[in-house]
């Protein structure tokens, strides 16, 4: 006869499992994401007479940019200011999802090492 799993057992599989649908509810919290970085730029021109030559407090900008790789090369988007705040925030949220996702990935792990265990002192009893 199959032994059933202990209460220590049962509150450690039920902990990892109400863990897990918390993380998935944040998944479905996330807002539009996207890799990469958005940078805020100052730049030279390049006229030589220009003071932004000189002095970095007289260089052009802000300019932004978002940064991100794509097929192992850096690709680099020209932004105009009123949209950087929103290809920041997708960035930021994109930076959520990975660590949702990793999460998600440990707390599997670990419950499904749980589960192995509990199923072969089952096999083991029978």
């Amino acid at each position: 006869m199959p032994e059933s799993p202990s209460p220590a057992q049962r509150a450690a599989i039920e902990a990892h499992r109400r863990r897990f649908e918390e993380l998935k509810r944040e998944l479905q919290q996330l807002e539009y994401f996207c890799k990469g970085t958005v940078l805020r730029r100052m730049m030279k021109c390049g006229k030589a007479q220009c003071a932004c030559q000189a002095d970095p407090a007289k260089r052009h900008g802000p300019y932004f940019e978002w940064t991100y790789k794509a097929s192992g090369k850096t690709v680099n988007v020209k932004l105009a200011p009123e949209t950087a705040p929103l290809y920041r925030a997708a960035s930021g949220q994109y930076r959520k999802l990975k660590t949702v996702l990793n999460r998600l990935e440990r707390l599997s792990q670990t419950g499904l090492r749980h589960q192995a265990k509990l199923a072969q002192s089952t096999r083991h009893d029978v």
